[in-house]
């Protein structure tokens, strides 16, 4: 959950890719930043390395001040609500029974 509070406040969290980690933090790849749905950084590999590559990504992006602010306004605007969570299920329950 503290990466859901810390994109609602503005703070870019720094996660592993795994589970709702990576359910609810958007990596910063350049592709993310391009379409605007970055919100944080990612890494798949648990190994000091991979961390500290997401770290310096997050410096790099911390320089571009306009870029860093576009990423916590994504951040800030994600809906991590039970109403989102909600509607979502309803739209798989509605495609389900479609389908048959």
């Amino acid at each position: 959950m503290n990466q859901m509070y810390s994109q609602r406040y503005g703070t870019l969290p720094i996660v592993r890719a795994v589970g709702g980690l990576a359910d609810t933090v958007v990596d910063a790849t350049p592709e993310a930043l391009a379409a605007g749905r970055a919100s944080g950084f990612a890494f798949a590999e648990a190994s000091a390395q991979s961390l500290l590559e997401a770290i310096q990504r997050g410096l790099a992006l911390y320089r571009d001040k306009s870029a860093w602010t576009a990423v916590q306004r994504t951040g800030m605007s994600r809906d991590f609500s039970w109403r989102g969570s909600a509607d979502h299920y309803l739209d798989l329950y509605r495609q389900c029974l479609s389908e048959h």
